[in-house]
C-alpha cells in the first residue's frame, strides 16, 4: 500500500502552516505544534530536517523561531514528501531496473511507470501557496455553510415554556 508516513504528514503541516503566515513571518516551533497538533517530541526532529532540506530558516533564541526558506508559491508537495519519504514508486518492479526479468514485455511494469509519473507531476504541481488559497476557500464554505443552517429547537418533552404559551 502506499501511504505517506506520519512525519511527512507533520512535516507537510508545519510547511503549511508558515505559508499561510505573512513572508518572513517567524513563527515558535511550539505555536506551530499547538496549531498543527504535531507531537512535541517529533517536531523538533521535523524541524530539523525541514532545515536540514532548505525548507525553512531556524534562529534559537528568546526571539528564535522558524521562517520559511522560500515562498510558498516555490515549494511543492511532491518535494516535502520526497525529501521525507525518498522518491516515489508504486512497484518494486521499477523500484530498481533490470531486476524484473519481465520488465522489457511487461503490460503491468509500463502502466507502473505511468502512474508513477503522473502522481509525482500532479504533487510536483501542487504549491503550499496553492494549498492556502484552497484551505481558505475550504473555511469560506464552512463559514457560510454553518450560518445558514436552521438554528437547533430545544425539545422539553412536549412541555411549553412561558415563553412559548399560545395566547
Amino acid at each position: 500500500m502506499l501511504r505517506i508516513n506520519r512525519q511527512t504528514d507533520y512535516a507537510v503541516r508545519v510547511i503549511l502552516s508558515l505559508s499561510k503566515k505573512a513572508q518572513g513571518s517567524r513563527v515558535s516551533t511550539s505555536k506551530i505544534g499547538r496549531e498543527m497538533l504535531i507531537p512535541p517530541a517529533l517536531l523538533q526532529r521535523i524541524v530539523a530536517q525541514l532545515a536540514g532540506g532548505g525548507f525553512i530558516n531556524t534562529q534559537a533564541g528568546r526571539d528564535g523561531g522558524i521562517t520559511l526558506a522560500h515562498e510558498p508559491k516555490e515549494i511543492s508537495l511532491l518535494e516535502v514528501v520526497e525529501h521525507f519519504e525518498g522518491e516515489l514508486y508504486l512497484s518494486d518492479c521499477i523500484l530498481k531496473p533490470g531486476d524484473c526479468p519481465f520488465e522489457m514485455r511487461c503490460p503491468v511494469h509500463c502502466q507502473w511507470v505511468r502512474l508513477k509519473n503522473m502522481l509525482r507531476d500532479e504533487m510536483a504541481r501542487i504549491t503550499f501557496q496553492q494549498l492556502v488559497e484552497e484551505g481558505s476557500l475550504i473555511e469560506s464554505n464552512l463559514t457560510k455553510n454553518t450560518s445558514n443552517r436552521p438554528k437547533p429547537v430545544p425539545i422539553t418533552n412536549n412541555i411549553l415554556l412561558p415563553e412559548e404559551t399560545p395566547a
